[in-house]
């Protein structure tokens, strides 16, 4: 699980030091390549709900290993594009490829665990997470001065071919058989209207993805903050994506260590507070000062340790609203998260490029949606 939820981050943050080469090849504006961000990330959310009730049926191993085969084939496709379009539709296949693991091993760490052991594991999960956009730009940035912008998506195919092997390997089947629900259209349906009228799990939900949305707002527009505003370079890349990771990795570790002594609800509202207060602060910095590598850096590493905080507890309590449809859940939790990040990626970045005030008002609109909504959250569950 810990691999497979490194294949999303990677899949993003890899190729985001190669914008200029790849801008120059194709011949494509900026805000053109931007698009094929929210290409991936639209395709990764919408597959969600057709992986859901695959996984409930067939089982979460099967959809994992289908999804990461096409996260590979489409890899090399992306490698071999000769234009922006081809680039653009392999794009969109690798992230449909890239949600079905997702999806499945989300719902297969509830399978195995109770409430609070799958908090502390998805804790643990949420460490490897926070590892790839680290790791990923420097990757990259490594991979195109050396061989060219082609290498990173054969880097990618060669990551899930690895992860594949192991899968294969060492992971069991979680889904017991009597617990295998029917694909018929007028019962899946019935569980998606269940789902998206559930006011407690969209609460949850939509709380979850307005707070990871203003932190992945800078992560999609760093090549506008690095090369634009900031003045830097590619093998700058690591500064920022080093320091969110660690604020990652610590609020993990912390929601990790405080799993059984706090409960989940707890453990969200100390994040949401924490997420809240930084941005006020970042909102600050940007209205007052120049725009600087340390201004930029230092806010993103405290927001980043709220949401290390608060995801695994999210993901945990959004999955128990539906203890018999966990992987329907899942893919509509996943569907919410990347649509939302897809709009951020597609709709507001292009708003917002003018100045790093504007990211930073953003920002505070983002967090006011997860801070309301979390407080409505019925706290009863």
């Amino acid at each position: 699980m810990s691999l497979i939820s490194m294949i999303g981050p990677f899949a993003i943050d890899t190729y985001l030091p190669a914008f200029p080469a790849i801008e120059a090849e194709f011949d494509a504006s900026r805000s053109l390549l931007s698009q094929t961000l929210g290409a991936y990330l639209a395709a990764f959310a919408v597959a969600t709900l057709f992986w859901g009730p695959i996984t409930d049926r067939f089982g979460r191993k099967k959809v994992i290993i289908s999804g990461i085969s096409l996260f590979i084939i489409s890899s090399i496709g992306c490698a071999l594009a000769k234009d922006y379009s081809h680039f653009l539709s392999f794009r969109m296949i690798q992230g449909a490829a890239a949600s079905g693991g997702l999806v499945a091993g989300r719902a297969m760490v509830r399978d195995v665990f109770d409430s609070q052991q799958a908090r502390q594991v998805m804790s643990y999960v949420m460490l490897f997470f926070a590892i790839a956009p680290a790791v990923a730009p420097i990757i990259g940035a490594g991979l195109h001065d050396a061989f060219g912008w082609h290498s990173i998506f054969y880097f990618l195919a060669a990551f899930g071919f690895v992860t594949l092997l192991l899968i294969l390997a060492i992971t069991k089947e979680t889904l017991a058989l009597e617990h295998r629900q029917s694909i018929h259209p007028r019962h899946v349906t019935k569980v998606y209207c269940n789902v998206l009228l559930h006011r407690r799990f969209l609460m949850i939900v939509t709380a979850g993805s307005a707070s990871f949305c203003g932190m992945f707002l800078f992560i999609a527009g760093s090549p506008t903050i690095f090369f634009d505003f900031l003045q830097l370079t590619t093998g700058d890349f690591w500064k920022q994506f080093v320091l969110m990771v660690i604020g990652l990795m610590a609020g993990s570790l912390f929601s990790a260590r405080f799993a059984y002594r706090k409960t989940a609800t707890r453990m969200v509202s100390i994040a949401v507070t924490i997420i809240a207060v930084t941005t006020l602060i970042n909102l600050m910095i940007a209205y007052f000062f120049t725009p600087s590598l340390l201004g930029f850096v230092l806010p993103l590493l405290c927001y980043a340790f709220g949401i290390g905080m608060a995801i695994p507890s999210l993901t945990i309590l959004a999955l128990d609203c539906f203890p018999n449809n966990r992987g329907t859940a899942a893919a509509v939790q996943s569907f919410v998260q990347m649509m939302a990040n897809a709009i951020v990626a597609s709709i507001v970045l292009p708003l917002v490029t003018q100045s790093y005030l504007a990211f930073a008002v953003a920002q505070l609109c983002f967090i006011s949606l997860a801070v309301v909504l979390w407080l409505k959250v019925p706290k009863t569950a």
